[in-house]
């Protein structure tokens, strides 16, 4: 079966991970400080918090705005359901909002309208790695999180996505542009949110035992300074995140030409269309490759591949239509995606006789049915 997602790792990450094994050290330490810092130089910001996965670096996001009770944040409807629990879980109100077709992303006129007295942030997602019109939604003057979870390597302006909102956050699980098997990172424009988040990353304590002892020699007492869960991150995964940094400019060259191959491919085929790529001032991630078919043909198109041994899915189900958010609102290009849009293999695990297969079946089955 041709997989939709994946990553590539190596020897690269075994040698990585071989050294934390021989140091006996498996926990957080020098190889997440040192990923830390890697990131850092590459987004070109001070500093970098890793912790233990994209879902819960937007619940620290979330928390840091420390928004009044029942406020609401207005997020895209499209998009992974730990934007919206990130809300929920801070005791905050999700507001969805629709996006547009060939980029399933949010943008300025689908924020607008939704916009109330109770309004005190916005979370915005760089779907698939394509830039969201950050300047736009940012005039607005609400407080603005980047979700980058498909945007590690995206830039607007030669500033990289993540590093232009008021917080920003990464994901690095097993299937994203740069894994760590399972990871996440924040970062900020404002120094306190850093120092803030990496403050209670460990169950709310501000310093290990360790550094508590080097001031009052009792190091069994800790100093909790907020309520919060332990999302902090551990060598092991740090180590294969270096070592993926080492090759995350050789991934991203090999997904773009994917991308652009698919886009020979289908960009003439009546029955579907291609997403839209980057703009001239923009760097795109390439993280996933969604068409959208002109007819009813979806459901049967993802049954037609895989039967053929190629595996698709649909990113995202619309929230707006779960009924654990108790919405009633209509979203009309998010409900338009729900039923037209499909996402096809794309990662550097992918062979070149695998592209050529997705690209094949998927024009024999308009032969067939379109």
């Amino acid at each position: 079966m041709i997989s939709l997602f994946g990553s590539k790792v190596g020897c690269e990450e075994m040698q990585e991970i071989q050294s934390s094994i021989e140091q006996q050290w498996l926990g957080i330490g020098k190889k997440c400080a040192d990923f830390e810092s890697m990131m850092a130089k590459r987004l070109r910001i001070n500093d970098f918090v890793m912790v233990n996965s994209g879902s819960n670096a937007l619940l620290l996001a979330v928390k840091l705005f420390n928004l009044p009770q029942g406020s609401e944040v207005i997020l895209p409807s499209y998009t992974w359901v730990s934007c919206a629990h990130a809300i929920v879980l801070n005791g905050l109100k999700p507001v969805f909002c629709d996006v547009d077709l060939d980029t399933c992303n949010i943008s300025r006129k689908h924020i607008e309208p939704l916009i109330t007295s109770k309004t005190k942030a916005i979370m915005i997602v760089h779907y698939a790695g394509k830039p969201v019109g950050m300047q736009d939604i940012m005039d607005l003057g609400f407080p603005v999180i980047e979700d980058a979870a498909h945007a590690v390597d995206s830039k607007i302006n030669e500033k990289y996505c993540g590093t232009i909102g008021d917080i920003g956050i990464y994901s690095f699980d097993a299937v994203k542009n740069l894994t760590t098997a399972d990871g996440g990172g924040v970062v900020s424009r404002r120094d306190d949110f850093v120092k803030y988040a990496r403050s209670i990353r460990y169950c709310g304590i501000a310093k290990s035992g360790f550094d508590t002892s080097k001031n009052t020699g009792r190091w069994w007492e800790h100093n909790i300074v907020d309520f919060f869960p332990k999302v902090i991150p551990n060598d092991i995964c740090a180590s294969i995140g270096i070592g993926q940094l080492k090759k995350l400019d050789e991934f991203q060259d090999y997904r773009k030409r994917i991308w652009e191959k698919y886009d020979k491919a289908f960009s003439k085929v009546s029955w579907l269309n291609i997403p839209k790529g980057p703009d001239k001032n923009e760097q795109h991630s390439y993280f996933t490759y969604f068409i959208r078919l002109n007819n009813d043909k979806r459901d049967a198109l993802a049954r037609y591949l895989y039967a053929q041994g190629i595996y698709t899915s649909v990113r995202y189900h619309p929230l707006h239509l779960n009924k654990i958010y108790k919405t009633d609102t209509c979203l009309r290009n998010c409900e338009k995606l729900n039923e037209t849009a499909l996402n096809i293999p794309l990662h550097p695990n992918l062979s070149a006789a695998d592209v050529e297969k997705v690209i094949s079946e998927i024009k024999n089955f308009g032969k067939q049915y379109c």
